[in-house]
Formats: C-alpha cells, structure tokens, sequence
C-alpha cells in the first residue's frame, strides 16, 4: 500500500499518522526496529526493509510549497522517510484549485508520478493507494484532483481510498472553500475507491466536548485523524480473529459506484482525566460512535438511513461482545437501514490495542472500535456545499481568480452539476422501494385476472 499525503492537511495528517505507525511498530526515528520491545517487526505492507535493516515507509509527501514538508524533513523523524518522497515546490497554490491543477501543480505532477512508479516498482503486488488532503484548499484540491486522475488512468485497476477533509459549513480558513470542494468532488467522482470524509468544524466539537480541549489546534485534529488511519490500516499491519483489507471496503460500503464516500466516527475519545473513572465495554464504545458523540462530520445520521455500515474493532475485543453490540445496534430506533439492504453491517476484529502519541490529549485505552458507514445522510453536506457556491457563483465573486490560471467559466457549472447528480443520487437511494414493488405486482394481477 503506497501513501500519498497531498498538500498542508495531508501531508500533516501523514506526520502524525506515520508516528503513531513507528510507535504501534516498535520503529525508532531512525527506521530500525528497538531491540528493547516485544512488538513484533512491521509487515512489509506499509514499510520497506533495506539490507542494512532499516524500515522505509512506502509513503509520498507533496505540497506546493516548502514549509510544511521542511517540518518534516527537519522533524524527530526525519531519519525514517527517503530524501526523493518529500517533494515540494517554491509556489503555493493560494487556496486556488485552478493553481493547484493547472499551472503550479502542472509541473510537480510530473515529479509525483515518477516517484509513485518507482514505489510501485518496489511493491511485490501493489495492493493500493491511501491517499490523505484536504478538498478546501487549494493544493489537495487541485494537485489532488489531478493526482487521483493520474492514478485512474495508470493504476486503473488499483484501489484507492481517501481520507478527505471538506469544507465546513461555519468553520473556514479561506472564502473560496466552496469552490474547491466542488471542483475537486465534481472531477473525481469516476475514481475507483473509496473516499471517508471528515470536517474540522466536527473535529472542533469532538475535542471540546469529549476531550476538554478549550481551544483545539490542527494538531488536536491530526491526532484523531491518525488514530482513524491506524484503524483503518491496521487489519494489514496486525493479526486479528476477522481482518478486513483494503477491497472489502469498497465492496462492503460502496453499493453503486458514484456513492462512495462513507462518513467516520471513532470512539472511545477520552481525556486522560476522564479515563481514570471509567471502563468502557464494548457495547459502550460501538453506542458512542452509533450516537453521533464522536462523529467526524457535521451531518445528523439519524435523519438519513444506513446503506451500509462496517465497524473495526481493535484491542480486547471477542466475537461475543461483537453479537451483542450487534443485537443492541439493529434495536435501536436510530438506526435506520435502507428497505433495499437490511443487513449492511460489516464487522472487523483486530487484537492490536491502540496506542496514543506521546504528550496525546487522548487517553490511552484497551480497545476501540471505528464507524464507518455509508449514510443518505451525507446528501446534507453535499447540499450545504452546493448552496455555498451557489451564493457565490451568483455574484461570480472570486471567480477571475481561477480563470486567471487557465481555468474556463464553464468548468464551474460541469462540476456543479456533476455534485447535484451526486446529492441527487443519495436522495433517491433512501427511497423505500417495497411500495413500489407492491404497487407494481398489484397492478401486474390485476391485469393478469
């Protein structure tokens, strides 16, 4: 599995992610395994061994501009990553799609791909990619956009799942974000793959309520952000009595091909404090996530219907505990599945426990479970996007910006269409279809007779 961490959010996101890797691994900040633990040495799935016996992570970091990969490159962990998979540019993209895909990103596109081919060469069998940005700025939308685009045509076959940050509906860092979010959506919805999809306004909420974090930074959220990515990978990195890799995923939470971007929750989040004065079972961390406590997203799930759902539990967990949050979960009233698929859940149990950063503001615990689930709900975000650059585009404010850099007006209306279709096609997958199966073989007797 190769990691392509795009832009500040993604390559951010990849830091933290990487440590918390390195620390589940036994993996010093130079590469090599410690001698002085018991974890066993990494799979060769996330990590390359050289002859000297040094693990070399199969990862890419891409930014348009230097500062956030020079942190990196001069980080605890600089030792660990190759010199040639930490590229960046001299210009940033300016929170401008149209810089990010066409002139700036243009030229690093090239440099990226040749890197990803020379880490595919490495690869025994390539299983896929994760890739890591953000769709509200202007290089993990734009470079992103493009990168993906390249993957498609490549590596068509090869699956690819997303970990994308979307503009928040009242938390932005740049007025421009609609546009972004719709262009980046709206060109890449043919990719193969799955794409999970988080909020920083949700990640603000989560900090404050579940973890009494006053005023949450990015690196608040990057710890979350890291915790959901070593759930996800971690069926590939550890043992587990029911494991799941990455093409169960897509077969288990995509239903049709244009609705694949399942929503994320992750529990336990609790502060150290906290902690000390409670035991969480199992059917308590699957509740909080169920409940919405420490969804990722700013959506309400109880006004949509699942069409599939898939929960990874890690740590001390048995298949018994499992059947029983089960049988909690189908009872309750929240807990709608669409009339089409009743039986959409998908389990995994991994016996790794999870581990928290050095310094985390979340506590340590024995086990964990993530949410992922493919709700109508998320036709909620795609509409707040959608009326957002609406209200722009009806002004046309900030648009010279983007056709400035190559970019044509009509670009705009292609990708807010294609999110309409999108929003459009969420809709009518929540629409019961036992009624019209029965007005269909009613009308079909009466005719018969």
């Amino acid at each position: 599995v190769i990691s392509l961490h795009i832009g500040q959010a993604g390559v951010q996101m990849g830091a933290a992610a990487w440590q918390l890797y390195c620390l589940e691994h036994g993996i010093g900040d130079d590469g090599h395994h410690r001698v002085d633990t018991d974890v066993p040495a990494p799979c060769p799935t996330f990590f390359r061994e050289t002859p000297s016996g040094k693990f070399v992570p199969r990862s890419l970091f891409v930014d348009l501009e230097p500062s956030v990969v020079d942190v990196v490159r001069g980080g605890d962990h600089r030792r660990l990553f190759h010199p040639d998979q930490l590229l960046s540019g001299k210009e940033d993209a300016a929170n401008n799609y149209a810089r990010g895909f066409f002139t700036v990103g243009r030229d690093m596109t090239d440099r990226t791909m040749e890197q990803i081919r020379k880490l595919a060469e490495q690869s025994d069998s390539l299983q896929g990619f994760m890739v890591m940005n953000s769709a509200a700025g202007g290089t993990g939308s734009g470079l992103g956009a493009r990168l993906l685009q390249q993957l498609r045509s490549e590596y068509g076959r090869t699956l690819c799942l997303q970990l994308c940050v979307q503009p928040s509906p009242n938390v932005s860092s740049a007025a421009v974000e609609p546009y972004n979010g719709v262009l980046h959506h709206g060109n890449t919805g043919d990719v193969k793959g799955v794409c999970f999809l988080m909020q920083n306004e949700a990640g603000y909420k989560v900090c404050q309520r579940q973890l009494d974090i006053e005023r949450p930074s990015y690196h608040n959220l990057n710890e979350i952000a890291s915790q959901v990515a070593s759930s996800l990978t971690s069926s590939l990195r550890f043992k587990g009595s029911l494991n799941v890799d990455l093409a169960e995923f897509q077969m288990n939470l995509v239903p049709f091909p244009t609705l694949r971007y399942p929503l994320v929750s992750y529990g336990p989040l609790r502060s150290p404090e906290k902690m000390f004065c409670e035991r969480l079972s199992v059917s308590d961390i699957t509740r909080e996530c169920i409940n919405g406590d420490s969804q990722l997203a700013c959506v309400r799930p109880e006004t949509g219907k699942y069409m599939a759902c898939a929960l990874l539990y890690r740590g001390d967990v048995t298949p018994a505990d499992v059947c029983k949050s089960m049988a909690a979960l189908k009872s309750q009233r929240s807990v709608q599945f669409v009339d089409w698929c009743p039986t959409g859940l998908k389990v995994g149990i991994n016996n790794a426990k999870p581990t928290v950063l050095p310094g985390s503001k979340i506590a340590a615990v024995t086990r964990s479970t993530c949410l992922l689930y493919n709700s109508t709900a998320v036709a909620q975000s795609w509409s707040r996007m959608s009326q957002q650059f609406d209200l722009l585009m009806a002004k046309r404010a900030f648009v010279h910006w983007f056709v400035g850099e190559g970019m044509e007006e009509g670009e705009f209306a292609e990708a807010r269409e294609n999110l309409a279709a999108l929003e459009k096609d969420y809709e009518e997958a929540g629409m019961d279809t036992v009624d019209e199966n029965d007005d269909a073989m009613s009308a079909g007797t009466v005719d018969e007779y």
